[in-house]
């Protein structure tokens, strides 16, 4: 099965050529990070040893073996422990985004949590990690597997925060404009699971924690030899945590969300103690860093040099308003058509980052959408200008904002389509519904679950046109 499961739709309109060079890289790129190669290639066990990268460890000195999990690119992540360990998993309990079909587990529960807001599941299936930890002892041990999005799907909020303060807390901050490290210093600051507290509970048994990580973090280097321990691993909820109490104090302050938020989660970080702080180091866990952000450019300049075009990777690190990114990236393509500049065309240019919409007033929705939708939305106004260029736009682990599609394709043609089909672009833009206006011009991208989580990838294909 294709990574991306409409291919054949989405090139059977509009400027064709462009469009089958932007796919194609990306449904390479997606099979190059899938996290279930990525962990069977690192990751044995013979008879009672078990081996991951270059560490071992003897199975016959754990009395018990337990897998836990959540993220985005859990499902993969999972099944291939799952599958490696097979009768010598005593338990596994995992929280995912999406169940699909092709998932299969032998020993491990899996539960759908909530994303981006968490929801009851999820909550109930961190009650049942918790019971298993503290029922842990220190002949045990756990595997954690860990990709983004664990912030909502394992969902836990501490004594005296409800679910329903933390969905309303995710909600407002995700609209606040915040990025994501702003947002997380609140979340993991209220939470029982995440900012590394469920490694905390599991360091308090006594018991060992190996954990398989993806990195969706802007600013994070690009991975090595994912078969050696990463030594600075920085993520939750099975890592230590880099925010801080005052961070989520000074976000709520920066962003003015104080009387938007529940007053229990305000009253408790304007108040909390040093007690309240989150765990900054686990020396004694052992860490294997399988992807991070720029992973994803990085092997999709690889892909698109081996086809004979020329890339350039244009940031890892871009943020800000999605929309906005549309229309910058319209004109760095009409830039390089006309003037050669940054690179001459036919050419790739590829960025990754983490864009965000900010929706101040919930009443101007008038439909769904995302991110990658609204960058690709947007670039298909000024796209019209620059004959061929095609821009994708995914959230890479399948599922962009509040829809079930990726992300969004666009080309030059892709305004006039709309006009034509009675899809005002402007007007979806201004309600938030690119989904929809995607859908009816047959240009959203629909991949279900990839295997991998490493935010935004951004490609954009600019064809040489002759004079």
């Amino acid at each position: 099965m294709k990574k991306i499961r409409n291919y054949d739709s989405l090139i059977s309109h509009g400027d064709v050529e462009s469009r089958k060079i932007v796919l194609d890289i990306t449904e390479k790129t997606l099979r190059r990070l899938d996290s279930y190669e990525r962990i069977k290639s690192i990751m044995r066990l013979d008879s009672d040893i078990l081996h991951i990268g270059n560490r071992s460890w003897d199975l016959s000195k754990k009395k018990n073996v337990y897998l836990l999990g959540a993220g985005k690119a859990c499902n993969h992540m999972a099944m291939a422990v799952d599958e490696i360990l097979g009768d010598r998993l005593t338990k596994g309990i995992v929280i995912v985004k999406i169940s699909e079909e092709t998932d299969h587990f032998q020993n491990t529960d899996v539960y759908v949590g909530g994303h981006p807001l968490p929801n009851e599941a999820g909550y109930e299936a961190c009650l049942k990690i918790l019971d298993l930890v503290d029922h842990a002892g220190p002949d045990d041990l756990f595997i954690v597997v860990i990709s983004g999005g664990s912030s909502a799907l394992m969902s836990c909020p501490i004594e005296g925060i409800t679910l329903e303060d933390e969905i309303k807390t995710t909600d407002v901050m995700l609209k606040s404009g915040a990025g994501i490290y702003e947002i997380n210093a609140i979340r993991r600051h209220i939470s029982a699971m995440n900012g590394g507290m469920l490694a905390k509970r599991i360091q308090s048994a006594g018991a060992e924690l190996i954990g398989f990580g993806i990195s969706d973090a802007v600013g994070t280097p690009a991975t090595g030899d994912i078969g050696i321990p990463y030594e600075k691993y920085m993520s939750t909820p099975m890592g230590p945590d880099q925010t801080t109490l005052e961070d989520a104090r000074r976000v709520i302050r920066d962003y003015n969300v104080a009387d938007r938020l529940p007053k229990n989660v305000v009253d408790y970080l304007m108040n909390a103690g040093p007690e309240g702080e989150t765990p900054k180091e686990f020396p004694d866990n052992t860490y294997f860093l399988l992807n991070t952000l720029p992973d994803s450019c990085i092997c999709a300049k690889e892909i698109a040099e081996e086809m004979g075009i020329p890339a350039v990777i244009l940031s890892s690190f871009l943020e800000g308003e999605s929309k906005d990114a549309g229309s910058f990236f319209a004109s760095i393509a009409r830039e390089a058509q006309v003037y050669g500049n940054p690179v001459k065309p036919p050419c790739v240019i590829l960025s990754s980052g983490e864009a965000t919409t900010q929706i101040l007033d919930n009443s101007l929705i008038t439909g769904h959408g995302g991110p990658g939708q609204e960058l690709t939305l947007s670039f298909s106004i000024l796209a019209a200008k620059t004959k061929g260029a095609c821009m994708l736009s995914i959230d890479s682990e399948g599922t962009d904002g509040t829809t079930p599609v990726a992300g969004g394709i666009c080309d030059s043609t892709s305004y006039q389509t709309a006009l034509e089909g009675g899809v005002d672009i402007h007007a979806s833009l201004r309600g938030h519904a690119s989904y929809e206006a995607l859908e009816k011009m047959g240009d959203a991208v629909f991949t279900g679950n990839t295997g991998t989580n490493l935010c935004d990838f951004n490609i954009l294909y600019i064809p040489k046109v002759e004079d």
